[in-house]
């Protein structure tokens, strides 16, 4: 939900940023594959040490930065096939490091009563996770839409790194347990949801 009404809020807010990357010659791969390792490291790197407030403040960041890939393939017209399965893959693989992340957390930091029902809610999280956007993939390679759905990429990447900062603050672990676990419900919904519209349209 987040991914369809932020949009035209992010295109006002960082429009002049694309605009200045453009005047350096910065393409929209290149912000797309730095946007990816930049997320990708930081997240790997500041959540497995506990660092649950700074961590969250600057991985958004990063997942701002990369918003700017599409902007510049707009503004330039170089918008294509490929550009779109770059920003795919990277982005599957920016979230697998951020849930990795929290797992690895979950591994070292959480409690003993809280371990493994974080573990097992950020696996879940993870793998159906994955199973949204190859869903909207599938359906659009039979020439079906399923834009559709409770929790798309930003609704997900929101609602972890809320919980992760609430952590942070100390206001309990298990924001992330009741996290990761509303994110596992709410990629579930988002698949059957996806598996009708293509059914209604398909069948």
């Amino acid at each position: 939900m987040l991914s369809r009404s932020g949009r035209p809020l992010a295109q006002a807010l960082f429009g002049p940023i694309a605009k200045v990357f453009i005047r350096a010659g910065i393409t929209a791969d290149q912000v797309t594959i730095a946007g990816t390792v930049l997320t990708s490291a930081l997240a790997l790197t500041l959540i497995p040490t506990n660092h649950l407030i700074l961590g969250p403040w600057l991985i958004l960041a990063a997942v701002i930065f990369d918003n700017l890939d599409g902007q510049i393939a707009r503004r330039t017209g170089t918008s294509s096939a490929w550009g779109a399965f770059l920003d795919s893959t990277m982005d599957r693989i920016a979230d697998g490091a951020l849930f990795l992340a929290v797992g690895m957390w979950a591994w070292q930091y959480a409690d003993d009563s809280l371990r493994a029902w974080t573990l097992a809610g950020t696996a879940l999280a993870m793998w159906l996770g994955s199973v949204v956007p190859y869903a909207r993939a599938r359906a659009e390679s039979i020439g079906a839409e399923a834009n559709v759905g409770l929790a798309e990429r930003a609704d997900r990447l929101a609602v972890i790194l809320i919980v992760l900062f609430l952590t942070g603050l100390g206001l309990g672990q298990w924001w992330i347990t009741a996290g990761v676990w509303l994110l596992s419900l709410g990629a579930a919904i988002t698949i059957v949801q996806r598996i009708i519209v293509v059914a209604q349209q398909k069948k």
